[in-house]
């Protein structure tokens, strides 16, 4: 019985990604056309119009979790529990999502935080994620959205992830004294094709704060930093390959077209690699990758494209999230 409702418990997380992945197509919609990236102001030391990479429109990846170990080196938290059966065998099991709490580079108390977490998720209950319970996600937990969009300008470029939105400075450094917040203070360059950006000051003192969905915690050391390139598809193969080993597929009738990748697509994918250093956490850095496609549908339009409130729909999770609340109607 305790198998069956948690089984029910995700399966209705699902529906919640699904429906985020589709509150992005109608959040992007808002902005129109993409922006064409611009050089920065003159002496800023940015690089000129003409070669900076295009990166803008919508990306998917739909894969859960999500992150990508990396080829070689440390990687990120996985799961424990794999898929004993079917098409997928070996994947990560989406059901139950229980983070190996004796990877080496995990300090003592992360380590019992994520097994803590994990007996949640193997007793039946289901364990509280921002995800499931209305709450924005910090970054890099943000990166496994399963649709972003990207929009460049001359002086930031802005994430979609979902239904969450980023702002990025462009060619300015962190200020001297960062103020908390949900997505941290994020500051963006180009060097050559890639666009790298650092993200400081992530607040900590919030409800759910973990970096990924086994519950990892973060400390206010956490330091990460994004490199975005465009990738011929034989080039980006092995990145999908490495998803495809680790991760869940999402089946394409459970999820939107724009969150769904066009299998039949061979122009430029977007790969994201991102370092995660916290020596609070973490003994050592370590990196994971998300290698994007494109969606069959490209302009945030077509099925499941509904706006969403995420503290209005109350069928995902079989039980109330924690959003706060008025004692009674205001009127």
């Amino acid at each position: 019985m305790k198998r069956e409702e948690n089984m029910t418990f995700q399966r209705r997380d699902f529906l919640l990604l699904a429906t985020l992945a589709a509150a992005a197509a109608s959040v992007t919609a808002v902005f129109g056309q993409e922006v064409t990236p611009a050089a920065g102001p003159a002496g800023s030391g940015a690089q000129s119009a003409a070669s900076i990479p295009n990166f803008s429109g919508i990306w998917s990846h739909p894969y859960w979790p999500g992150f990508e170990p990396p080829a070689s080196g440390p990687g990120p938290v996985t799961n424990r529990s794999r898929l004993r059966g079917g098409p997928q065998k070996g994947v990560s099991d989406p059901r139950q999502l229980v983070g190996d709490y004796t990877y080496p580079i995990l300090k003592p108390q992360a380590a019992e935080v994520i097994k803590k977490h994990g007996e949640m998720e193997l007793s039946g209950v289901g364990s509280p994620t921002p995800t499931n319970q209305c709450w924005p996600g910090p970054v890099p937990y943000i990166f496994q959205a399963l649709v972003i969009r990207i929009l460049q300008q001359s002086d930031k470029i802005i994430i979609l992830h979902g239904v969450q939105v980023r702002h990025v400075r462009m060619n300015e450094p962190h200020p001297g004294r960062v103020t908390p917040s949900v997505y941290g203070d994020s500051v963006g360059r180009y060097e050559g094709d890639t666009l790298v950006i650092d993200t400081v000051g992530v607040r900590t003192d919030r409800p759910f704060a973990m970096i990924d969905m086994f519950g990892t915690p973060y400390t206010e050391a956490l330091h990460v930093v994004e490199r975005y390139r465009l990738l011929d598809y034989e080039a980006a193969k092995e990145g999908l390959e490495r998803a495809a080993r680790e991760n869940f597929r999402l089946p394409p009738d459970a999820i939107p077209l724009v969150a769904d990748s066009d299998p039949n697509y061979r122009g430029k994918h977007l790969q994201l690699k991102f370092t995660v250093e916290d020596e609070g956490v973490f003994t050592t850095p370590w990196s994971a990758t998300i290698t994007y496609g494109r969606p069959p549908i490209r302009d945030g339009r077509g099925p499941g494209g509904a706006e969403y409130v995420c503290a209005e729909n109350q069928r995902y999770s079989g039980r109330k999230p924690a959003v706060p609340t008025a004692d009674k109607p205001d009127f």
